[in-house]
């Protein structure tokens, strides 16, 4: 079994697993982009920043620079969607060729509208990609409470042996060769728990949040469907298993950016207190692009994207969907 991990990206969701990786015996490098993290995760063993409360193995090895994560056996890049690449870039050496790279952040990159695991295509082209991703709110994985995760390569062996090499017994690994589908659910939902949370926050009843999430994961299946992935996928962790975390908690950002968006706060008074990446926000802007690139109708993922940068009032985006008309729609 593999031994060493390197997890880039220090963030809840990575030194979330960071930590698990080296309760279950693993030697884990931790990078993190800034100093003030380094020294506090390396002196008090705690990333008070962004996992609060949680004291981290001490066996985990936190450095900022890249190279010094290269000669790990598995790298884990959880970094925010928009910075993979430049992280990439950066970490980018001839060591890495045959290596499993695997994507645990979940977006899309604005400016190409590229699903993650083909901008590590094209920035480390030799190397392995892989995703990992599923229901997971960081601060229970990090307590070591049960979770379900989808693993995907396009090499079912691969996938396979990172379950074996990443799997412990309170996080639970599921196959898949499916990398574009398990992203499409990973990415899709965070824009989809926005307009959950507002649909909350607005207090327009729970009838109105089902309804939304089933025509949601359609709108899902629809453009997974376009870019050649599995609709099937999207019944699995990646998909319904996150679209059923992320769309009904406040420990999700971006559904509780979407309550306090529905009870009447703006978008700029709720990012500027954050510190930690809310990533459907930025998600709503590539999904835009992506499907009209694949002529794709998603009505709920576009009534997000106006709302939040086209101004336009969350009132007129409901009244927008209700007045969609009845032939259009399906069971």
């Amino acid at each position: 079994m593999t031994k060493t991990v390197a997890v880039v990206g220090a963030g809840a969701w990575g030194t979330a697993l960071a930590h698990i990786q080296a309760e279950a015996g693993r030697d884990v490098k931790l990078w993190a982009r800034e100093n003030d993290i380094v020294d506090m995760i390396n002196l008090h063993h705690e990333n008070s920043t962004y996992l609060p409360g949680v004291k981290l193995n001490e066996n985990i090895t936190v450095t900022n620079s890249l190279s010094a994560v290269q000669d790990a056996a598995i790298i884990l890049i959880v970094t925010p969607a928009q910075y993979v690449r430049a992280t990439l870039e950066g970490l980018r050496h001839e060591s890495l060729d045959g290596k499993p790279i695997v994507i645990c952040s979940k977006g899309i990159e604005i400016e190409t509208g590229m699903m993650l695991s083909k901008v590590l295509e094209e920035t480390i082209p030799n190397a392995v990609p892989a995703v990992l991703t599923g229901p997971c709110f960081a601060r229970e994985v990090a307590l070591g409470l049960p979770t379900g995760v989808t693993i995907a390569s396009k090499n079912k062996d691969v996938a396979k042996e990172l379950a074996q090499n990443l799997g412990c017994r309170n996080l639970r690994a599921y196959v898949t060769t499916d990398n574009i589908g398990a992203q499409i659910g990973a990415a899709v939902k965070n824009v989809l728990a926005i307009a959950c949370g507002a649909v909350y926050g607005m207090k327009l009843g729970e009838n109105a949040r089902a309804a939304l999430i089933t025509r949601g994961i359609a709108e899902m299946g629809r453009l997974a469907k376009a870019m050649g992935a599995e609709e099937k996928t999207l019944m699995g962790m990646c998909g319904f298993g996150d679209v059923m975390l992320t769309c009904s908690s406040m420990q999700s950002r971006n559904f509780s950016l979407g309550v306090m968006l529905g009870e009447g706060r703006t978008l700029e008074e709720i990012m500027a207190e954050r510190r930690s990446v809310t990533e459907g926000v930025h998600t709503a802007k590539a999904l835009k692009k992506l499907a009209y690139a694949n002529a794709v109708d998603m009505p709920i993922a576009d009534a997000v994207y106006q709302c939040l940068c086209e101004d336009l009032p969350l009132k007129e985006g409901v009244e927008q969907l209700l007045d969609r008309p009845f032939a259009k729609m399906a069971s």
